[in-house]
């Protein structure tokens, strides 16, 4: 044995010139048992067959060992004992190779050592497809999320402004106000304002062609903690106008404009009028067309070819030419009264509608009827755009049952068309709003 060792081999742990390759893989330098000594040559090469190696010594008490790595093992089932080991051509093929970390190639730290789940038959290290980063596409969604937030926040504030830009403005309430109340009081007048209309529209909405400018509509909409109170008062009603004595409440339209009608409403009704919205005629039919109709259920027919109307009894959708027609017509045996009671109704019904969630959710509905508004409509130098909303929603708690609708308590006539006020019952009902209190019935006009 000891004539078969031939000293260590040479630098870098490669065996002698000559010497097969045992398991494709050279035993390390300094290893009991190495040897130069060949195997059996394989089947093919020639030559006279060697004789096996000597058994390296083992310690005794060690069980045998294989070059100086670990026990002997049994050959698998197929293969006899000492039988040469497959060749690289018939391995099967294998997979992606993972690179080696630095340091662990031959001799490093931690050479040959892998965990056990990445450690497949033949040594090497292979790993699927990596994962998404979810984290980063989670990122990249939330980022979308706050840029289309952020774009519609902009569209919605720009709208706004277009929209507080469209309303025409004039001095309406004056400066020097002797009123006082609680509560929120909205003056609303219907003029018959023909601006932006052609002549083939004052036609077709039997507009007249009566001079100047006149309100056919006046209305007062207290909002506050007892609810909405929407208090229609005649345009006929006989009332002191300051600096020109005593008439009929549109006359003080005619005479001063917007701010002479809110110190009359003010004198007669000891109310601080807070906000001031005007609809001329086209606005009127433009925001009925845009929330595309109002369903009204018309109590008789009505034939008045003044107001442009041929109306069915009977429950309806009314357009905007048909609509403006309702509201302004006489023909019918309580005349004023009958009329400021269908302003009331419509109108509540009107905002009823713009306020719904279907018109505020569609926007082909909701932009026009908002253009429309705006674009017509005639409010105080000091209002916006949200004071509009507060319009609005006071007007949905009338026409949701929530607030209460009423005239203007009447005396009796003073002399021809002149209307007088119960003076008594309009106190009453004028001092609860004053206060910001719920009104009696007993002060309720007709």
């Amino acid at each position: 044995m000891a004539g078969d060792f031939r000293g260590p081999p040479p630098a870098g742990g490669r065996p002698p010139q000559g010497e097969p390759p045992r398991g494709g893989r050279p035993a390390r330098p300094g290893s009991p048992g190495w040897t130069n000594q060949p195997r059996n040559p394989l089947p093919g090469h020639g030559g006279r067959p060697l004789p096996p190696p000597s058994p390296p010594q083992q310690p005794p008490g060690a069980p045998p060992s294989r070059g100086g790595r670990g026990p002997l093992r049994k050959p698998p089932p197929g293969r006899a004992a000492g039988a040469p080991p497959p060749t690289r051509a018939a391995a099967p093929p294998r997979g992606p190779v993972m690179p080696r970390p630095a340091g662990s190639g031959a001799g490093g730290a931690g050479a040959g050592v892998h965990p056990a789940s990445q450690a497949p038959r033949d040594g090497r290290v292979t790993r699927g497809p990596s994962m998404p980063d979810w984290r980063r596409v989670r990122r990249a969604t939330r980022g979308r999320w706050k840029a289309v937030l952020i774009l519609l926040l902009v569209a919605f504030v720009g709208f706004g402004v277009y929209l507080d830009q469209n309303m025409t403005r004039v001095q309406a309430l004056p400066a020097d106000s002797q009123a006082s109340s609680s509560g929120t009081n909205y003056l609303i007048v219907g003029s018959d304002s023909r601006e932006g209309l052609s002549a083939e529209d004052e036609e077709r909405l039997a507009t007249g062609d009566a001079a100047g400018q006149r309100t056919d509509t006046i209305m007062l909409l207290h909002t506050g903690s007892s609810g909405s109170v929407l208090v229609s008062i005649p345009r006929d009603s006989y009332l002191p106008i300051p600096g020109n004595g005593s008439n009929k409440v549109n006359a003080a339209f005619a005479f001063g404009g917007p701010e002479l009608l809110v110190e009359t409403v003010e004198a007669a009704t000891g109310l601080r009028i807070d906000h001031y919205v005007e609809v001329g005629f086209g606005g009127f039919v433009g925001a009925v067309d845009a929330v595309g109709g109002v369903d009204m259920c018309v109590p008789r027919a009505i034939d008045d070819p003044k107001a442009g109307l041929d109306i069915q009894a009977g429950c309806q959708e009314l357009d905007g030419t048909t609509a403006l027609g309702y509201v302004r017509t006489r023909a019918t045996p309580g005349s004023d009264f009958d009329r400021v009671q269908r302003q009331r109704e419509f109108l509540a019904a009107l905002l009823g509608r713009a306020t719904s969630p279907l018109t505020l959710i569609n926007p082909f509905r909701m932009v026009p009827l908002a253009s429309a508004m705006t674009g017509t409509i005639t409010v105080d130098d000091s209002d916006h755009i949200w004071n509009l909303a507060g319009l609005a929603w006071g007007m949905k708690g009338v026409s949701g049952g929530d607030g209460v609708q009423t005239t203007v308590p009447i005396g009796g006539s003073a002399g021809g068309s002149n209307l007088r006020w119960d003076r008594t019952r309009a106190q009453a009902l004028f001092g609860a709003l004053q206060n910001d209190q719920a009104p009696p019935e007993s002060s309720f006009g007709p």
